[in-house]
């Protein structure tokens, strides 16, 4: 006897979140905060504007699940690793350095840091989201794996999450010049090979050499 197959509307049903995060993901990267309608996103996702109010409650939460939504997709590869990761601070720094120039070749993530840095003055609840559902839980996630290095050795002492800015610091800065002077900029710079220099640089450049000093 045939299987009975889920119906179309139910997995229509079942995808519609996902098509409403990705629809506001491109408004919100396109046109900002103040200036995205949620009738522009239902457009953009296909459905009508009163679905969006069966899954979030207003703008600020859906901005909200946009970004856990990306975070998902960008950290969660970290967060497995995390679990069992018994390499030093030179496998970590490599890692982070590669993946962070791969998400970073999105531009609507980019383009979203530089809307809350642009909008949070006018929309505070902007930066408080992006602190506790990207800020806080890529730093507490990579000094946990920092710390671990640590205990067994793998790693020099000092402030772990101080560490995850000095290794990152460059690649933000290097989005956010994608992002306000243009890709096409004359300046702009290859966010591959920053992440191989910049991890050279950390890994061998304080690196004490013979006949030097």
């Amino acid at each position: 006897m045939t299987q009975p197959t889920t119906p179309k509307w139910k997995r229509r049903k079942d995808d519609r979140p996902a098509e409403i995060l990705s629809a506001a993901l491109d408004a919100f990267a396109e046109n900002g905060f103040a200036e995205t309608k949620l009738a522009d996103v239902a457009k953009r996702a296909g459905v009508a504007k009163g679905t969006l109010y069966l899954y979030f409650d207003n703008k600020q939460d859906l901005f909200a699940a946009v970004v856990r939504h990306g975070l998902l997709t960008n950290l969660a590869p970290i967060e497995a690793a995390a679990a069992t990761f018994e390499g030093g601070l030179a496998e970590l720094t490599t890692l982070l350095l590669t993946r962070a120039a791969e998400r970073m070749g999105d531009q609507r993530l980019p383009a979203i840091v530089r809307m809350v840095i642009g909008e949070s003055r006018a929309f505070p609840e902007l930066a408080r989201i992006w602190h506790a559902e990207a800020i806080d839980r890529v730093m507490s996630t990579v000094a946990g794996i920092i710390e671990k290095a640590q205990a067994r050795g793998a790693a020099p002492a000092g402030d772990p999450k101080l560490y995850v800015l000095s290794i990152m610091g460059p690649m933000m800065m290097a989005m956010l010049f994608h992002q306000v002077f243009g890709s096409d900029s004359a300046h702009a710079p290859d966010l591959g090979a920053l992440a191989e220099q910049h991890g050279r640089l950390l890994l061998h450049g304080i690196e004490p050499r013979a006949g030097v000093g």
